[in-house]
């Protein structure tokens, strides 16, 4: 069986964004590992409308030209990095919408959070753990919060993440639970797969 392939999906487009710092971080890390294959997904480059499908793809094709490729693109990947900018205790709209414009395309696929504001992105952080669970997908346990004193010294220039050790073992555990998720649940769908061949055979 192939190696899992995960995708660090950036999720803010704004130009200010501070998204960009820890995403090239996260998967520098990811991206030392033999057993994993990992791609950023930048939304910039899926420049999805605000939602409107007749319903969501699980039950109706979307019509949307961007909203088809989108589709196709989350089906590439057997689990999920997101970045968590946290606006007004949630998270952003546009990763919000992204989502949404997906359905059986996140299923039985894990899905892991590095989050950053004022209490680390938490609160962002566990609504997006809510949303992943009606998706079917995996929620994990661990998670990076670059809390508010972190994220104004590597803002301002005065640290490097990769300079702040509690945060390197919190992305260090992260990584190692989406990889392990994403392996077994790429497995069992590939049986399910087999399974239902064979039935259908």
């Amino acid at each position: 069986m192939s190696k899992p392939k995960i995708a660090i999906v950036v999720g803010s487009t704004r130009a200010a964004r501070f998204a960009d710092v820890p995403t090239q971080w996260i998967a520098k890390i990811a991206k030392t590992r033999a057993d994993i294959d990992v791609e950023i997904v930048d939304l910039r480059d899926w420049p999805l409308p605000f939602f409107d499908e007749v319903a969501s793809s699980a039950w109706a094709p979307s019509q949307n030209e961007v909203a088809q490729r989108w589709q196709k693109k989350v089906a590439e990947f057997d689990g999920f990095i997101f970045t968590a900018a946290e606006y007004n205790h949630a998270p952003t709209g546009v990763l919000k919408n992204a989502i949404d414009y997906a359905a059986n395309e996140w299923n039985k696929k894990p899905a892991g959070f590095v989050g950053y504001g004022s209490v680390g992105g938490a609160r962002a952080v566990e609504q997006l753990r809510l949303i992943a669970v009606e998706l079917q997908m995996a929620p994990v346990k661990s998670a990076v919060h670059i809390a508010w004193g972190d994220f104004l010294a590597v803002r301002q220039g005065e640290k490097k993440l990769e300079d702040i050790e509690h945060l390197n073992q919190a992305a260090a555990a992260l990584i190692n639970d989406v990889a392990w998720w994403a392996k077994v649940l790429k497995a069992a769908r590939a049986a399910d797969a087999i399974a239902g061949e064979a039935q259908a055979a």
